[in-house]
Formats: structure tokens, sequence, C-alpha cells
């Protein structure tokens, strides 16, 4: 049986000796982290912000097999937040309604959950009413009939696994009017662990044709927005479920089966999100990078064009900058693209990679400095 077919659901349960030192540790991490940041310029927080918003953003869609474009998302974010960014970028309306989501859930974590809420945060993730090449409904719960159940299946035509099938379409008003309500109340219970229970609850009901997954990790935000009583991110949970993916989606399906008993997804969500946190210096490391490179008196007075490629290149430039693509980018001529990269050469911000002649490329002076060390 799954559990939501059992009698006493949701009255999920679990062991509490077994979680406790987890979860001592997980608030322990946190509290370093956001201690941490507060020492930290305005600045430099909403570049932390940033970095994360966009990985999490980024992952989140990975996760589902969906690549987004890494600048269209990272510019999004930033407009939305006011950040100022050089060169910022048009984005997608798939790319802008996955970040519309994501920056309401945790700019707004304090606001209360509705259905009203969830439907414009799936509008906005299916702006054309299609997932793919199929038609799905769009801004309510699914209505899909009892014979043709939501499920989530593997193996060829004919000899399918059947790894989860959903409620069906017409107990989801009541099953989604008890978790709202539950999402939304004061409870008893660590924030982080109610973060856990909001990602499990929210994929087993399956409101929604497409988009659980993502919407499910969006409310986990959410609750741990409220965790750290902040809308700054500077971990990304999403991000490390990415690395985790087959693990995640393991323990989801064995969790949600014949028990309510919990245990077990508790204390992977809660050595994921510790992974997570941990992981984050590696973010924070990339972003005092970045501060300290814009620190540079040879980086004052350069133009929109030489910051915007600057910042790319910092961010992580797929593949080789070359002139031709300096000048595709930044949407100038070839000659105005090599002057650009001549003057950031004199400055001493810019050097030629190894390869020369007509595949000659460009990477950041500091890059050498830091691998000779």
């Amino acid at each position: 049986m799954f559990i939501y077919q059992l009698k006493q659901r949701p009255d999920f349960h679990w062991d509490n000796e077994q979680i406790v030192a987890l979860l001592a540790e997980v608030r322990y991490r946190q509290g370093k982290l956001l201690g941490r940041m507060e020492g930290w310029g305005f600045p430099l927080q909403e570049e932390a912000t940033l970095q994360t918003l966009t990985m999490d953003v980024l992952k989140s869609s990975e996760i589902e097999g969906e690549i987004l474009d890494h600048d269209q998302v990272r510019s999004s974010i930033a407009r939305r937040l006011g950040i100022e960014v050089a060169g910022l970028i048009p984005a997608d309306r798939d790319v802008e309604g996955v970040v519309e989501m994501m920056l309401d859930a945790t700019q707004h974590y304090a606001l209360p959950l509705s259905d009203e809420r969830l439907f414009g945060w799936h509008a906005s993730l299916f702006p054309t009413g299609r997932s793919g090449m199929h038609k799905i409904v769009v801004g309510a719960w699914r209505n899909n009939s009892k014979d043709d159940p939501m499920q989530v299946v593997s193996g060829p035509m004919g000899r399918e696994k059947v790894h989860f099938q959903a409620p069906d379409a017409d107990i989801l008003d009541i099953e989604m009017a008890r978790f709202i309500d539950w999402f939304n109340k004061d409870e008893k219970i660590d924030p982080v662990i109610k973060a856990a229970i909001t990602h499990l609850w929210f994929v087993t009901i399956h409101p929604f044709d497409d988009g659980n997954g993502r919407m499910a990790r969006a409310l986990t935000d959410m609750q741990l927005a409220r965790a750290d009583g902040s809308p700054r991110r500077f971990y990304s949970m999403s991000a490390q479920i990415r690395i985790e993916r087959n693990d995640y989606y393991d323990i989801l399906e064995k969790t949600q089966k014949d028990t309510l008993d919990i245990t077990a997804w508790m204390e992977w969500f809660l050595s994921c999100l510790h992974r997570a946190i941990v992981a984050t210096d590696n973010t924070l490391a990339a972003v005092i990078r970045k501060a300290k490179f814009w620190e540079n008196p040879a980086t004052k007075s350069i133009n929109d064009r030489q910051k915007m490629m600057l910042n790319r290149l910092l961010d992580g430039f797929h593949g080789k900058l070359t002139s031709s693509k300096w000048a595709t980018i930044t949407k100038t001529s070839h000659d105005t693209a090599i002057r650009d990269i001549q003057d950031l050469i004199e400055r001493g911000l810019l050097i030629k990679g190894p390869s020369g002649g007509r595949s000659t490329s460009y990477i950041l002076k500091e890059e050498t400095d830091t691998s000779s060390m």
C-alpha cells in the first residue's frame, strides 16, 4: 500500500533518538553559516544570495532533466531582486516562470500558503499550458480519471514497473486543504523537520499534472527560509539533491510505501541538508574571489562590455573565450572586441591562453597566478 491509502494518514512519525544528533549538527551548521554571513557587507551578501538562488533554480530543473541557461537565470534573479549586475540579458518565459516561483517562496517565506498561490506557481512553470508535447491542466489540481491514474513508471511498454501511484483526483481538494492548513500552522516541531515533512507530503499527494518535484523543492526552501528567519539564501538543498539524485528517488520511493514511519527519510533529508550547508564553502569562496578581483584598481573605468565578460569569466565561462565569441556575446564588431580585450590585457586583467593563431583564447590573469601557487 502507498502511505496515502493508510487510514492513519497523515500522522507521520519517526524515531527522534535516531535523528536528534543529525538535527543538532544541521542547526549548528546553519547558525554558524548565518553568523558568518552577518559579518559580511551587504554587497557580498547580495552576491552570495544571487549565486545560491541561481544554482538552486538551475539544479532543481536539472533534477527533472530540464537544462536552463545559466546567464538567463542569473539575470532574471538579479533584475527581480534589484541587484546591480553588468550585462543583464533577457530571459525566456520558462526561465522567468521558475525564477518567479522560487523568489516568491524564498523572499515571501512568511506569507501563508494557499491553493491560489500554488496555482500561480504552476501557471508560471507552464505558461503555454503544455509540458513538452502534452497539454496539461494548468493553475488547478490535476483531474485525471480513475481509469488513468497518475503514476511514476519505468521499463518497456507492457512491462512497466510502477514506482508510485498518486491519490485519485477526486480527493485532492481534501488532501491539499489538509496539507495547506498544516503548512501554515505554528507547529511545535523544529522548522527543519517541518521542511522534511513538507517535501515528502507534497510529492506524495502529487496534486499537479507536472511540476510537482520543482514545487516540492520550492516549498522546502520556503520552510528552510522560515527556519533561517531570512530571505537570504546561502546554501542550496536542490544542488545537493542533484548530486544525490538516484538516492533521492530511491528513498522517496521506499518512504511512500506501507508505513507512516518516516525515520529513514528524515535521516536522509537531514544528512543531505548537512552536506548542502558544508558545500556552501565553495560558493562563498567564489564570492570572495570575485569581490577581491573587483577591488583591483585596474578594474576601475572599464566599459560595460568588459564588465559583463569579466563577470562571465569569474562565474565560469563555458569553453574558451575568443575574440569572435566576445563580439557575438557583446553584440559588437570584431575590431571593437579586439580593442576591449587588448585594453584588459594592458591592465593586467586578461592574458592570452596557451593556444595561438586563429584559436587564440583569453583567460583571467588571476587564474595563472593561482595555478602557479
